[in-house]
């Protein structure tokens, strides 16, 4: 039986006040928080931004839109997308360079929160965990079909999963019963009965967190429009502007901090040849900051303890 959360939906923004003190380098600027959710960044943004400046909002997740249509800002504007067509709906509204992009990755508390997503086992739910509802396939869709040997890379890549060969063979197996997992609940408990009882004891997270994990990312190709988006925000961004990115997962922060320093450093093999500093490569990124909440955060919103903000800077273009 599905059942509705105990607790009113709600979002806090996660670092809220770093990502307006790292990323607003000119309050008059263009900016786009390319993760919208319910709008809390975006909110504290325009308390910073002067009259003149513009934040445009993408989220791919319907659910976002009512939230964005309450934010009554002529500096304010709203787009239902993905955030890898970052380019191309800016290019629509005449914007060629920006002065910052924040992203902040994963799901947010709504999201989570609400059964009917499937993105929790907390409640049991439909299995859907699909970001954009209005498209594509979901979960269960997607575990009814998919080979075994592709479930296991993507438990095991994704979710970083060392009982993903196991956690596979009984989802398939109960897929060829003609019962392929429909629900959150259903899912959790053929991971969870996947996994030895010993490590399910010591284990201080559900056995079912990494899976789930890693199913979303598979379905939603959230490191594939990572990779999308930090490419063409790095070419948007005008010199002295900056990237403020928020990840939550070991995955998401080694490709931000693998991207940030692939545009910070030189190329380790160029350094070994006698090369002049105007015959190396143009740096386009400086490093500014890696910032962690603190414990009150922590205990003001519990979902904010894994987080990590990235911050990098564009660099003047050489002459």
């Amino acid at each position: 039986m599905i059942q509705p959360p105990n607790a009113p939906l709600e979002h806090r923004p996660v670092l809220g006040a770093a990502v307006v003190e790292h990323l607003v380098t000119d309050p008059a600027g263009v900016y786009v928080d390319a993760t919208f959710g319910r709008g809390g960044h975006s909110r504290l943004l325009l308390q910073r931004l002067a009259p003149g400046a513009r934040l445009f909002a993408l989220d791919r997740d319907p659910a976002a839109a009512p939230a964005a249509a309450s934010l009554a800002d002529p500096r304010f504007h709203f787009v239902h997308t993905r955030f890898s067509h970052l380019q191309a709906i800016l290019a629509q509204h005449g914007v060629a360079r920006l002065a910052g992009v924040l992203l902040d990755l994963g799901v947010s508390s709504p999201q989570i929160d609400a059964p009917a997503r499937g993105f929790s086992f907390r409640f049991d739910g439909p299995l859907d965990m699909r970001m954009d509802t209005s498209s594509g396939e979901t979960a269960a869709e997607w575990l009814a079909r998919v080979p075994i040997e592709e479930l296991k890379r993507v438990i095991r890549d994704y979710g970083e999963e060392r009982f993903a060969a196991s956690i596979a063979k009984a989802i398939v197996a109960r897929r060829a019963a003609g019962r392929p997992p429909a629900t959150t609940a259903e899912l959790a408990a053929v991971v969870a009965g996947a996994i030895p009882a010993r490590d399910r004891r010591d284990a201080a997270q559900h056995p079912a967190t990494r899976t789930f994990q890693a199913i979303r990312i598979q379905l939603n190709q959230e490191l594939e429009e990572l990779a999308l988006v930090l490419d063409q925000a790095l070419e948007m961004i005008a010199p002295g502007g900056r990237l403020a990115v928020i990840s939550f997962h070991s995955l998401e922060d080694r490709a931000v901090k693998r991207f940030i320093a692939g545009h910070a450093q030189t190329d380790s093999a160029l350094a070994r040849f006698p090369l002049r500093q105007s015959e190396l490569p143009a740096l386009a990124l400086r490093a500014v900051a890696r910032v962690m909440p603190d414990e009150a955060e922590i205990a003001a919103n519990p979902r904010a303890r894994s987080a990590v903000l990235r911050v990098a800077q564009r660099r003047e273009l050489p002459a």
